[in-house]
């Protein structure tokens, strides 16, 4: 028996994910004077993760929808393995 698989990608509860470019990424750093493990993480085997193919060093914006004043908020997480 074959498991269904689910794109939790098109989810209405799961907000816009994106990938950083390494550019980006750096931009984003000197923006607010951080390093990488400043930001919160994100685990490699996060389903999310799995399906925009995020690795680990990566940054992803997360893009969500907001009921105050303005619309959207971006959220950063930086991708690292899982401890076993």
């Amino acid at each position: 028996m074959s498991k269904k698989k689910i794109d939790v990608l098109l989810h209405e509860l799961v907000p816009r994910h994106l990938l950083l470019t390494k550019e980006e990424t750096q931009e984003l750093l000197n923006k607010y004077k951080i390093g990488l493990f400043n930001l919160p993480y994100m685990f490699e085997k996060d389903p999310v993760a799995i399906a925009i193919g995020a690795k680990e060093g990566d940054v992803v914006k997360i893009i969500r929808k907001s009921k105050t004043t303005v619309s959207f908020v971006n959220y950063y997480r930086y991708v690292k393995k899982e401890k076993v």
